[in-house]
């Protein structure tokens, strides 16, 4: 077994562990244990005695305290599954060995290239060796990168006992993709007081806001009759569910906002003459203004409704996650650390915010505060996806780092 963080992405990638959010079970997919199984081995070699896989995919370990102090326990966490966006069956991931600029065309499908025009990043990776997929399916650096980051740094913790730390606890989830990556972890097993997602992208960027997140459900049911004698009876449920989306803010819409601004977003359709539903995730970084936006989807499902005498609707808000920044900014010397950690590596860090979630919003309202980290992955559940070895070192030196700041500082 090799143990630099490019082999063990090289490693994890191979692994299809794609999520399925049509599936009821946790984890969704059974294929994402398979990483789990391997982590845990992998743990186990490194002398981590403690180190398992629970019945819902969650893997955990810890690295002992090798100092007296009294320094609180910390949690690295990292997603093993990838997004169902595109395939990622049969991963052929191909390193781009000193880079020295230009478009990167991909191998298995060559009508996919990773242009420097609209990947403006890659004008800072010249000289790094780069891992693309070939184009077929997705790379799942996001999150396996993470996890190579993680269990790379916790290997040179345990080879290097000079380096003074406390309790440090690993968390590799199923199903964050989906939005389940939190559902079924432990955090009384856990035991840590705060923690930091590996799951971020550009190096140096650190994000400590998230998106505040709903989903809206509506069902309406219509009046069929046959359409041959349906005449000031038939109310086409599809036709009012289209009518629905028809009336949606443009620019309200994912594809018309950016920086702070929310959206709701349509996901799924469904329906026939006498019933229809419609799927909306709604997303802002403040609470107020998701509430303003599921007020005015309501007001215009309703106003739909009102030239439909005969047809009703079932209007469902489904809290999913809020913006961890509000944990967050109650105990600043979490991203005080990390920022400390960010510029004795040589970067100078950069507060971002999400327009997303991680595992880390979850987490942060169940009572483990926990911004994300950056790992160096670009263009994510995509076939374009890439990342720098050395930007994962630099992640994994950024690891090291925390930890002995929180130990100088307990």
């Amino acid at each position: 077994m090799t143990d630099t963080v490019l082999d063990r992405l090289l490693r994890y990638v191979v692994i299809d562990t794609q999520s399925d959010a049509s599936s009821p079970a946790q984890p969704s997919t059974e294929k994402q244990k398979d990483l789990g199984r391997v982590l845990v081995g992998e743990l186990l070699a490194m002398g981590l005695d403690d180190a398992h896989m629970d019945e819902h995919g969650n893997v955990y370990a810890t690295v002992p305290s090798n100092t007296s102090k009294d320094v609180p326990v910390i949690c690295f966490c990292s997603h093993m599954d990838t997004a169902p966006d595109f395939t990622g069956t049969n991963v052929k991931p191909n390193i781009v060995k000193d880079y020295q600029g230009g478009d990167i065309q991909l191998t298995g499908d060559t009508s996919r290239v990773i242009r420097m025009s609209e990947h403006p990043e890659l004008r800072n990776q010249i000289g790094h060796d780069i891992v693309t997929t070939d184009g077929t399916t997705l790379l799942g650096a996001d999150d396996k990168a993470g996890i190579a980051e993680i269990m790379t740094a916790a290997q040179i913790l345990i080879e290097n006992p000079d380096i003074k730390h406390g309790a440090i606890r690993l968390l590799f989830t199923t199903d964050e993709e989906i939005g389940r990556g939190a559902d079924k972890v432990d955090l009384a097993k856990l035991g840590a007081a705060f923690g930091y997602t590996l799951d971020g992208s550009t190096i140096g960027e650190i994000e400590d806001e998230t998106f505040s997140a709903d989903g809206v459900e509506i069902e309406i049911t219509g009046v069929a009759q046959h359409p041959g004698t349906s005449k000031g009876v038939m109310e086409n449920a599809i036709k009012i569910a289209a009518d629905i989306i028809a009336r949606l803010p443009k620019d309200m819409a994912p594809e018309t906002t950016d920086g702070r601004q929310g959206f709701i977003h349509p996901t799924g359709i469904t329906g026939s003459m006498d019933k229809a539903r419609l799927s909306f995730i709604i997303r802002d970084f403040v609470n107020d203004e998701l509430t303003q936006m599921e007020a005015l989807l309501q007001q215009i499902a309703e106003e739909v409704l009102a030239a439909y005498p005969g047809s009703t609707m079932r209007f469902t808000v489904t809290e999913q996650y809020r913006n961890m920044k509000e944990v967050l900014d109650r105990h600043p010397e979490i991203m005080d650390n990390l920022m400390e950690a960010a510029r004795r590596v040589g970067l100078e860090p950069v507060t971002h915010s999400i327009r997303g979630g991680t595992d880390g919003s979850r987490l942060s309202f169940m009572g483990l505060p926990c911004p994300n980290i950056y790992t160096g992955g670009h263009s994510y559940h995509s076939p374009l996806e890439w990342i720098s070895r050395q930007d994962m070192e630099k992640s994994v030196a950024t690891i090291v780092e925390l930890v002995k700041v929180w130990e100088e500082r307990a």
